[in-house]
């Protein structure tokens, strides 16, 4: 028997894409969790959202990633909870998440093409959250 996929809220939807993300390479960084934060403070996605939910809402992501075939059970529950409405603005947060760090692990790029597959999420419309994504992380340093 397949096992039933989670039932989400589209505001749970985007927190459980953003912690998955953010532990695609092992290590959930402090300016991960800082950009969990700010996303949730400041997109109108989540203003009736308790902000005190979060650490519950990202350890039951934690919890249904560390299952048997975790990752994949997490998009599944997201694709079914986030109208396609909400498609760009769930890559967006994951965007800004991974970017957070301002290190990029092919793990993490992975897992964004399976959250911008799953969620069906253009080409260029995934291209132009990327581009705003890294305009927005720039610092005086230049890149390399």
């Amino acid at each position: 028997m397949a096992d039933a996929v989670a039932r989400l809220t589209p505001q749970e939807a985007i927190i459980y894409l953003m912690v998955m993300i953010s532990a695609s390479d092992g290590t959930i960084r402090e300016s991960e969790l800082r950009t969990i934060g700010r996303v949730v403070r400041s997109f109108p996605l989540f203003s009736e959202q308790d902000e005190a939910q979060l650490v519950e809402t990202s350890e039951a992501c934690g919890k249904l990633m560390s299952s048997d075939g975790g990752l994949h059970k997490v998009l599944a529950a997201a694709e079914a909870a986030l109208p396609a409405h909400l498609a760009e603005t769930a890559y967006a947060a994951a965007v800004d998440v991974v970017t957070a760090d301002e290190e990029l692990d092919p793990t993490e790029i992975r897992v964004l093409e399976l959250i911008r597959n799953a969620l069906s999420v253009s080409d260029d419309g995934a291209q132009a959250i990327e581009q705003a994504a890294r305009a927005r992380h720039m610092t005086l340093d230049e890149p390399t």
